[in-house]
């Protein structure tokens, strides 16, 4: 009985707060690495999203999905190994000022309790944006992560803006 209840109040919570207010990363390609006989198999995934506050900047991350009849389910916990690429698309513009390792985007990665997050930072001596992946639990996290940078550059006509203009200090 007291299972049932905390499935119920872990549910209601999935629901009434959603992983983020933005839009689904694009899936850009599936690659098995496990094959399985009668249920998914393994796979990396990659994906791509677009930074929601500065236009000119996207990045791509690969993640594990397990297969599996867990993973069919959908009640698997996939593991911490995630690689990021971020680079410049466009010409850079901020649309409005951020914090020092802000979150850019977050993911769940299992039923419950882990989360994968995009946080991003200036370095402001390089006028360099940083980009950290990670995974945490509510208990436990991982130590895994990766980092890519984004040095800003002029792109045709337009000026190189300086991304500690746009820090909210």
């Amino acid at each position: 009985m007291r299972l049932a209840g905390l499935f119920m109040v872990a549910l209601f919570l999935a629901v009434a707060n959603p992983a983020h207010a933005q839009d689904e990363p694009d899936l850009i390609f599936k690659k098995s690495t496990v094959w399985k006989l009668l249920t998914p198999d393994h796979k990396l995934a990659t994906y791509a999203i677009d930074d929601p506050l500065i236009d000119g900047v996207a990045c791509h991350f690969t993640v594990p999905e397990k297969g599996g009849i867990s993973g069919w389910i959908g009640v698997a916990e996939e593991v911490s190994d995630i690689s990021l690429a971020c680079r410049q698309v466009g010409p850079v513009s901020f649309k409005e000022k951020f914090e020092q390792g802000d979150e850019m985007f977050r993911q769940r990665r299992s039923f419950l309790f882990k989360k994968m997050r995009i946080v991003r930072g200036c370095d402001r001596k390089r006028n360099v944006l940083v980009y950290l992946v990670y995974s945490d639990k509510i208990i436990e996290g991982s130590p895994k992560n990766s980092t890519s940078t984004v040095p800003i550059m002029p792109w045709g006509e337009s000026a190189a803006p300086r991304c500690e203009e746009w820090l909210d200090d």
